[in-house]
């Protein structure tokens, strides 16, 4: 690691070769608590480069354990993390949306770093059980059609830093990697960015591997479309920025979308939208994030046709009809 620190303080990047052996020697843990804040740091003080992220991406998958979930046409919702705003867990209600609407959904996630609940967290609150066994991935994909994979126990690495993470408090290139390491390999992707660099480098990556995406950043900082401003949209077709209004029908205030202080509080967030309980503001947010998720997948030939089948899945009670089911399998 001294080496690989030496190179990074002289202002040089890594290659791609380097990026990969650096991340999977940390994976096997050979490397303590220091020297891996040190590498981390760096990466806070300038921007990563694609050969850098391509590399860590690489050991990742190369170590990740296999979710067993081929053959299935699956989405992922997710955002970046580190965007400060403590919003309500709207990819993860998203998904439940989604799943509503007829569209297998493998969520990845992970406990909140630079938040004060994850999606691991969350799921957890709700009385789901973590776990890696693709036996019980499938069955949950089968008849609730979702299932959730928490990230650490897929990867190696992010088991390793979970500790330095949590303590920094603060985003760093592992809530870069995090959408891009889903081991069930969805075949169709909605990411949430915090900045527009970050949108660069992941239309980059993801056009590379003829994935089906969509990539959101709400111009105001949300990795999510948050409602609170205009938002640039990215497709396999283009580039728009789109408003509050035609994406939620209304524009929401910050205050609106906050998330709680406590795990226990976002999880009664969580359950009190689902449950047809939220403010208008809340289910605004979310459909519209369900409604990009749905669209992106083809399955509707414009937005407000997926619009429309988000808010039916949360109004008919499907959508809680999906957590009911996926708790009963636990």
């Amino acid at each position: 690691m001294k080496k690989i620190l030496q190179i990074l303080f002289e202002y040089k990047t890594l290659t791609r070769e380097q990026a990969r052996e650096v991340l999977y020697n940390i994976s096997l843990g050979q490397y303590n608590e220091p020297e891996i804040t040190s590498f981390i740091t760096v990466f806070l003080m300038r921007s990563i480069t694609i050969e850098e992220l391509q590399g860590f991406r690489d050991a990742l998958l190369e170590l990740a354990v296999q979710a067993g979930l081929d053959g299935y046409d699956t989405i992922d919702i997710v955002g970046t993390g580190g965007d400060g705003k403590n919003t309500f867990n709207i990819s993860t209600l998203a998904c439940f949306i989604v799943a509503g609407a007829g569209q297998k959904v493998a969520k990845h996630g992970n406990y909140g770093a630079t938040s004060i609940s994850g999606a691991s967290n969350v799921m957890e609150q709700l009385g789901y059980r973590l776990s890696n066994d693709p036996g019980k991935l499938k069955k949950e994909l089968e008849q609730a059609n979702i299932c959730f994979l928490h990230a650490p126990l897929f990867h190696p690495a992010l088991k390793a830093v979970g500790g330095i993470r949590k303590n920094l408090g603060i985003r760093t290139f592992f809530n870069m990697l995090g959408p891009l390491v889903n081991p069930a390999f969805p075949k169709f992707q909605l990411i949430g960015v915090y900045n527009l660099e970050m949108a660069r480098i992941y239309t980059y990556m993801l056009q590379k591997a003829g994935s089906s995406f969509a990539i959101i950043h709400n111009l105001d900082g949300y990795d999510e479309l948050s409602l609170t401003g205009d938002a640039r949209v990215i497709t396999n077709e283009g580039d728009r920025v789109m408003t509050p209004e035609q994406l939620g029908k209304r524009m929401v205030s910050p205050s609106d979308i906050y998330g709680g202080n406590s795990p226990e509080e976002a999880s009664k967030i969580f359950l009190e939208i689902l449950k047809g309980r939220g403010t208008w503001a809340q289910n605004a947010v979310v459909f519209a994030n369900a409604a990009m998720a749905l669209y992106c997948t083809g399955a509707y030939d414009d937005y407000d046709l997926a619009y429309a089948a988000a808010v039916e899945s949360l109004e008919c009670g499907n959508a809680l009809s999906v957590l009911n089911t996926l708790i009963s399998l636990q």
